[in-house]
């Protein structure tokens, strides 16, 4: 039986931006235009929204150069959602339309980058086409700075976002020092419910300006200790700074930060944020110390300026990856991550399932942190360290950064 499939190829991209979903988007696409069995190529505008509103750019009509730029391009070009698809079995109604749109386009590859809820769509909708006959090869292109992706060994996106955040720590960590008055710096990082982001503040370390303390939410936090743990530091250093994950919460589950208000996004989380405004108040209420709290908000899945170079070569390599498994038969499978650090840092890609993929989170393992539950250990740093290294070497235009300037142009 032939392995050859001719059709046309969807990229789409889901949820949360990071600084290099586009160089896995470009992975795909300037792989997928090469590729002699792929008739065509196709961008969907804002995620699965851009299929079920028959809005897709054809990325063949875009200059080499400007795809070429999306490596060093932070953010999702095509524009992304946060749109979740009903079960197939309850209500069929976006399945039929996708369908519908895939075979007037003649659509035999659909490509989802994102994140957990990505893969869950990607899963969903590659049972649907399975059920109903209709031969397409659907891959998931990780992508996620949480880094909690089941499976792989690490997530295109954790890298840069950690570099970031590593960098913004110890950069903060050498303003906190200037006055002869100390402060408390309190800096609020992203990460619902799994603490890689919080821990790589840490790696700050390795230059000399590690925080004093890290809180994770794989652990609860229990404020009257978190309070004494600043007074000591501070009484002996005259200076402390805490790396606190957003999702940090107390032994019955509730979080921290979490306001009075329910504002939540289109899965049903709860919209954190204001954590290190809310520590701040509280240590300067208890120590009566300057305290500031520094929120990196959305400047750490941004910050493509700091890139690692690392994540940037395995974000294209995902992408590239994924369709020359499809074309040569491989569906419903989502790019992994194999690596090892002994004897030198070594990443190879594996192919996952997407049913075992799909909503599972991977945390930070507890004997990473250490007994306090106010740090990690050496584990983490050696788990993370390798991830962030090599220079983004992005290109300029008069001193700022140059990014794709796409045409977007509508298939018809």
């Amino acid at each position: 039986m032939s392995n050859t499939l001719k059709g046309a190829l969807i990229i789409g991209q889901s949820g949360g931006p990071t600084s290099v979903i586009n160089a896995s988007a470009y992975g795909v696409i300037r792989t997928a235009l090469d590729c002699p069995d792929i008739t065509a190529v196709y961008g969907a505008a804002h995620g699965i929204k851009g299929v079920l509103n028959d809005k897709l750019y054809n990325m063949g009509q875009e200059d080499a150069k400007e795809l070429e730029l999306l490596l060093n391009t932070p953010s999702s070009e095509l524009g992304s959602c946060r749109y979740k698809i009903a079960d197939p079995d309850a209500d069929d109604t976006d399945y039929k339309r996708i369908l519908e749109i895939f075979k007037k386009y003649d659509v035999r590859y659909f490509f989802y980058n994102g994140g957990n809820d990505s893969m869950d769509t990607c899963n969903k909708i590659s049972k649907y086409m399975q059920k109903v006959g209709y031969e397409c090869r659907i891959m998931g292109v990780p992508k996620t700075i949480d880094n909690d992706l089941f499976g792989t060994d690490h997530c295109p996106g954790f890298a840069s976002a950690a570099k970031y955040i590593a960098t913004s720590c110890a950069e903060v960590y050498k303003d906190a020092r200037v006055y002869d008055t100390g402060m408390v710096t309190i800096i609020e990082i992203m990460g619902r419910h799994a603490g890689w982001l919080a821990g790589a503040a840490a790696l700050a370390g390795v230059v000399g300006c590690a925080p004093d303390l890290v809180y994770l939410p794989e652990v609860d936090f229990d404020m009257d200790k978190f309070l004494a743990d600043v007074d000591r530091i501070f009484k002996a250093n005259g200076n402390c700074i805490v790396a606190v994950s957003e999702g940090i919460h107390y032994a019955d589950g509730s979080f921290v930060s979490e306001a009075k208000t329910s504002a939540t996004d289109g899965f049903g989380h709860a919209q954190l944020g204001g954590l290190a405004a809310l520590l701040a108040s509280v240590v300067k209420e208890k120590t009566g110390a300057k305290v500031r709290g520094i929120e990196l908000s959305l400047l750490q899945r941004c910050g493509a300026h700091v890139a690692s170079r690392t994540d940037i070569d395995e974000s294209f390599l995902a992408g590239k990856t994924a369709v020359e498994a499809a074309v040569s038969g491989e569906t419903d499978k989502m790019v992994g991550f194999v690596c090892t650090r002994d004897g030198g840092y070594k990443c190879e890609t594996k192919l996952f399932n997407l049913s075992e993929v799909a909503n599972f989170e991977k945390k930070v393992p507890l004997e990473w942190i250490n007994a306090e539950h106010n740090g990690v250990t050496q584990a983490f740093i050696d788990y993370a360290l390798p991830l962030i290294q090599g220079d983004a070497k992005a290109p300029t235009e008069q001193g700022l950064p140059r990014f794709a300037r796409l045409k977007k142009v509508l298939a018809k």
